[in-house]
């Protein structure tokens, strides 16, 4: 089992950076492939970006802007949001997974944290 918590999210201006966390528990973090997607309220749920042990896999929307990483000693990912744009604007949920499946399908990630909101002002 692994239990995820982000943190970070908060009200920025359009333009802006952030960054934000995902601390996990459990053992192996480094096993898990790990990603992040977002919910922005009346919209499906997207996939933003994820990182597998090979390969980084980004959403079109956020690629040249978003990066992804990693410090496995401290069970810990993170997300690097520059160029901030209002359309951004989302609740973002970090994931896991040890399967092989298709990254921009959120069937393929088994575990998800509660979420953190990001909100970018125009």
């Amino acid at each position: 089992q692994v239990q995820l918590v982000e943190s970070g999210g908060g009200l920025v201006q359009a333009g802006a950076s952030l960054r934000l966390s995902c601390a996990a528990s459990g053992r192996a973090f480094s096993k898990y492939s790990m990603g992040w997607f977002r919910q922005a309220p009346g919209k499906e749920r997207e996939f933003v970006i994820g990182m597998s042990r090979d390969s980084t896999t980004y959403a079109y929307s956020v690629k040249d802007r978003f990066t992804i990483s990693r410090d496995n000693p401290k069970n810990t990912v993170y997300l690097q949001m520059s160029s901030l744009k209002p359309e951004d604007t989302a609740k973002y949920y970090c994931v896991a997974t040890q399967g092989m499946g298709d990254m921009l399908q959120s069937a393929s990630w088994d575990y998800w944290g509660q979420g953190t909101q990001v909100t970018v002002s125009s």
